[in-house]
């Protein structure tokens, strides 16, 4: 059986998409699983055992099909956009698709009307194969590292080699991200060695709070320190690593902390616990840590919440207090 399995348009999309990857492999029969992705994201699946062929899409619509019709696929399971599914349509006899929450979303979002499934967007996608008698495996996401980006503690300055929490800085809109100071007094209550994540956008941000920590650290306050038990030191990692290495440094963290991002998916792959920093966005909306242990930080407490499912550059209210005023009770182990 040759099956196309079309990705979503994030990181996150395609790494939440595995588990149905993985299931399609090794509970259909003689299954030749294929998998459409953006150009972008082809990295993502260069190693996974579980694809036979990576399609890549065309910049038209037309250009995909074409590719895609010569393989004479059997099925197709459409896990990205409504176009995607119109696609999987032409090229298949069969094409499966799993239930969308637009209405429900929409609710939520104008009215505060809470009809969303409490169900997972990766336990979403699994319903798509249903009608096809796959059995959930329960083994959660993967993410495969290619050796050459592996990257070994020796990379780290030695204060971070015995260990680290990880922090990723980034998120696609800035709504779903604290403000630099409380990204500040966040690193103070982690109180332990920090390794700051993100791409080139992010290295501002990872400068101003490896210099605060400098400063704090370094004598005469050293010792004064000390004595209040204040252990945070920051590498300031955005913009050195690709993200496969990234992937590789989060896969040796003790706990990592992120927004609503792409590393909520990726730090489940790797089983970490995960401390999720919701702002505009809630985890209602299916995007939270999927089979790790994970606490959720947000700001019940105000009403505008969420705003978006995506999010804005700017608080649509001017006061941003879902970021502002979110507080930080955790419990590392």
């Amino acid at each position: 059986m040759k099956v196309l399995v079309i990705c979503g348009s994030s990181v996150g999309d395609v790494v939440f998409s595995t588990p149905v990857i993985r299931m399609l492999k090794v509970q259909l029969d003689d299954a030749r699983v294929h998998c459409l992705v953006k150009p972008h994201l082809s990295f993502l699946l260069d190693e996974n055992p579980y694809i036979d062929k990576i399609h890549v899409a065309g910049t038209s619509f037309l250009e995909t099909w074409r590719d895609l019709e010569k393989e004479k696929f059997n099925l197709t399971v459409n896990l990205g956009t409504e176009r995607s599914w119109m696609l999987g349509r032409l090229v298949a006899p069969a094409a499966y698709t799993p239930p969308r929450d637009y209405r429900q979303r929409w609710l939520m979002i104008n009215f505060r009307i809470n009809q969303l499934p409490n169900l997972h967007i990766t336990d979403r996608m699994l319903k798509a194969i249903e009608p096809l008698k796959i059995k959930c495996d329960e083994l959660g996401l993967d993410y495969f590292i290619p050796e050459k980006d592996r990257v070994p503690a020796t990379w780290l300055p030695e204060p971070f080699q015995k260990g680290f929490v990880a922090f990723s800085l980034g998120a696609a809109y800035n709504t779903r991200k604290l403000p630099l100071d409380k990204m500040i007094e966040l690193c103070d209550k982690i109180n332990r060695p920090v390794v700051l994540l993100g791409g080139d956008e992010d290295t501002e941000a990872g400068n101003a709070i490896h210099t605060f920590f400098e400063k704090q650290t370094s004598s005469p306050w050293e010792k004064g320190l000390r004595e209040l038990n204040k252990r945070t030191i920051v590498y300031n990692a955005c913009g050195k690593f690709n993200f496969n290495q990234m992937a590789s440094l989060v896969k040796q963290a003790s706990a990592v902390f992120t927004f609503d991002s792409d590393f909520i998916p990726l730090a489940s792959a790797f089983r970490k616990e995960i401390f999720g920093l919701w702002g505009n966005t809630i985890p209602l909306f299916g995007r939270y840590p999927y089979r790790t242990r994970f606490t959720v930080l947000e700001n019940n407490a105000v009403t505008c919440r969420p705003c978006s499912s995506k999010g804005f550059s700017d608080c649509p209210k001017g006061h941003f207090k879902c970021m502002r005023n979110i507080s930080f009770d955790f419990y590392l182990r």
